[in-house]
């Protein structure tokens, strides 16, 4: 019987080809030393025949499969919505594609999610993963301690004897903040999200800090997510319960971005009658009027040195233990 299909190259037509024998051939395929003549004989073989490596075959053999997870437990519209998460993925992609790994997006928004993705590494399909919004009691990251995977988190894991990579949020938050009051706001709230991950009550404990005895526990409204739309239900509510709050804290420029609009609903000026910052310097910071003060979180600085650590844990087998932090400056603009 004969196939129509066109057979696949292997290592013996080219060790043919090239007049060299098969061990030969291994050799220049994974890096070893051979001749000059002998791997130029080698190289115009693979052109002549077509000559594709089997890395599935060869993975199988180094039993690695040259895929890292991303796995981003958030819901499936906020990972549209948020670019904190894009730039995020989009770092760990350049580093790992660099490194010739492949990058296996997968986004935990349920029970169901939660149970697939644990079924699917505990598969071996992936040789690690970089970990985003990590929450309490996190089934994933029991999944991956359970496996003993090479992980790294974007952000502080709860509970977690592991390597991250994060920004020092409750310092940034109560330096943004103490610029907020400076600006001469008397009754400054926040909007405090994502209280369930590290990110979000460091930013509410940095907000407690700045203001020291002035804080009021009253002008403090908690949202479950960095979106624009709890943003904008969460100034309406601070609104009815303390119309006199002239400065605010959002804890995300999603969030910021949500309740400027609430303010211009309510026929609030920003920043002439409430001043506003908010977290991240995401483009929502640019696209609102007026631009939006904010804290410089490099995301996509996270996503790199987030991936690097999983590489570096494949490379020499170390799992390092320590935190790495990154600068996070205040962007200072027109909306407080």
């Amino acid at each position: 019987m004969t196939s129509s299909g066109r057979r696949r190259s292997t290592v013996h037509d080219v060790a043919r080809v090239a007049g060299v024998s098969r061990g030969t051939v291994s050799r220049v395929l994974n890096g070893g030393y051979v001749s000059d003549a002998a791997r130029s004989a080698i190289e115009d073989a693979i052109r002549e025949v077509g000559y594709v490596p089997n890395t599935a075959a060869r993975n199988l053999v180094r039993q690695r499969t040259q895929a890292v997870a991303f796995i981003v437990h958030e819901p499936h519209a906020l990972f549209l919505e948020d670019p904190n998460i894009g730039a995020i993925m989009l770092g760990a992609n350049e580093t790992l594609s660099e490194a010739d790994y492949q990058m296996v997006c997968l986004v935990v928004d349920s029970v169901r999610d939660t149970e697939r993705v644990a079924r699917y590494l505990n598969g071996g399909f992936v040789d690690g993963a970089v970990i985003v919004s990590a929450r309490t009691q996190d089934p994933i990251t029991k999944a991956v301690m359970r496996l003993d995977l090479p992980v790294a988190y974007v952000g502080h894991p709860p509970d977690v004897d592991a390597a991250w990579v994060g920004i020092d949020n409750r310092g940034a938050a109560r330096t943004i903040t103490s610029r907020l009051v400076a600006t001469g706001r008397k009754r400054v709230g926040m909007i405090a999200a994502a209280l369930d991950r590290d990110s979000g009550t460091d930013r509410l404990a940095g907000f407690t800090d700045a203001l020291g005895d002035a804080f009021d526990q009253c002008l403090v409204e908690e949202v479950p997510l960095y979106s624009y739309a709890d943003g904008a239900s969460a100034m309406t509510r601070l609104l009815e319960r303390a119309p006199d709050v002239d400065g605010v804290f959002a804890a995300s420029d999603a969030v910021a971005a949500g309740a400027m609009w609430a303010l211009r609903e309510a026929g609030r000026r920003v920043p002439e009658d409430v001043g506003v910052v908010g977290f991240d310097n995401s483009t929502w910071a640019t696209r609102t009027t007026p631009p939006l003060s904010t804290v410089d979180q490099p995301a996509e600085g996270l996503g790199a040195a987030a991936a690097a650590s999983v590489l570096s844990q494949l490379g020499d087998d170390q799992r390092p233990r320590e935190g790495i932090l990154l600068d996070a400056p205040v962007v200072w603009r027109t909306s407080a």
